[in-house]
Order: structure tokens, then sequence, then C-alpha cells
């Protein structure tokens, strides 16, 4: 049997359009997003980490490990592939999936596409319906030996993903448009009711929240 990747929840960020809250533990069809993106992680992956800064506390919920940056200042989302890459090391790995804290409605053949890609990074594209590419870049698969030059691209001050694809040679992995949308991430108010109305119109189940 092939080993599954472990994989992380990229939940660092600081929100700000949201107000500071956690995105990805805002309500949605009954659950949470970070539920409804469990829901559809696992059994594609092994282990599974968050990062996430501040209190860890508020997480304890999931029985998950809590990766905080490992570099000061919210850089942004290559803190936490760092991180990602830095844990995934200590499991033995030689490669970690990433996706994004707030999007809820992963493809159940997300890792399998990316792996099939036969590259050691790849990344999510997607085509918006006027025709436009759109790359998803946080939700991703990066080798371990990334670590070392993502660490010295962060302390010389690099903060863009897209440096990051470059730097790993990220094969561009392309899904197809669904209901509901894969990669669709919620940054406002706006998108959260977005996310709701798409579970409400696609009958999608309920997913109970873990307990404690």
């Amino acid at each position: 049997m092939i080993p599954l990747f472990p994989a992380v929840i990229l939940a660092g960020g600081q929100a700000r359009r949201m107000g500071g809250a956690d995105k990805a533990l805002m309500p949605l069809g009954g659950a949470r997003v970070i539920d409804h993106l469990l829901s559809g992680l696992r059994g594609q992956v092994g282990a599974i980490a968050i990062n996430a800064n501040g209190d860890p506390a508020r997480w304890a919920g999931l029985g998950l490990p809590v990766l905080p940056d490992p570099v000061p200042g919210f850089p942004g989302p290559m803190a936490g592939v760092l991180a990602a890459l830095d844990w995934a090391h200590a499991q033995g790995a030689d490669r970690v999936v990433t996706v994004a804290g707030d999007t809820p409605f992963l493809p159940r053949d997300f890792v399998a596409r990316l792996g099939a890609a036969k590259a050691t990074a790849a990344v999510a594209e997607t085509v918006e319906p006027d025709g436009t590419v759109r790359l998803h870049p946080v939700c991703g698969m990066w080798p371990v030996s990334l670590t070392v030059d993502l660490r010295v691209a962060l302390a010389g001050g690099e903060r863009r993903m897209r440096a990051l694809c470059d730097q790993a040679g990220a094969v561009p992995v392309r899904f197809d448009a669904a209901q509901p949308p894969p990669f669709f991430n919620i940054n406002t108010a706006q998108d959260l009711a977005r996310a709701e109305a798409v579970l409400t119109v696609s009958g999608q189940p309920i997913i109970d929240p873990p307990g404690p």
C-alpha cells in the first residue's frame, strides 16, 4: 500500500476582512467551515495538523496538532507552508499537502490528482466561467527538500506564493468546474453567505462537528 502524505490546514492568517475571526471556525451548513474541509480531506491523506497562530486552545476540539508560524510577523501562507514542511520532516515524510483553512469544498480526488502529476511539487488550478485560469497555490503538494530554500526566501522578505511555486517548480493541476465549486475560499461575510447558499442548492449533507 502506498503511504498517505501528511497534510496541514493553513489557518494562520489574520482574516482582516472577517474582523480577525477564525474563518475556519465560522458556522456553515450546520457545522463549521473546517468540518466540511476535514470531511473532504480525511481519507485522502495520513496525519493532519493545523497551522494557526495565537491561543491554540480554540482548536482543541479538533484533536489536531497546532503548528504556529515558524517566523514572526504574520508573513502569510508561505510561513504556513514552512511550518508544514518542518512538521512533515519530523513525521519522516518526503512530501506534504497543504490546503487553505477557508476552503470547505475540497475535491475528493484532490490529493490523488496532485500525486498523479508525477512532480515533487504541484498546485491546484481552475478555470473561471469567463475562461480565466486561476492558480490556487495554497492548495498544493510540496517536497520536504524545499525547507531550507523556503526559510532563506522568507528571511529575505519574499512573501509571494507564486514565487514559491516557481522556486519549487510546482506543476499546475487543473480541476474542472463543479458544484460546489472547488477551492472556493471564504474571505468575507458575503463569501460565507454564498457558501451557505451553495450547500443548500447542491443538497450536500450537513456535517456534524466532531466532539471534544
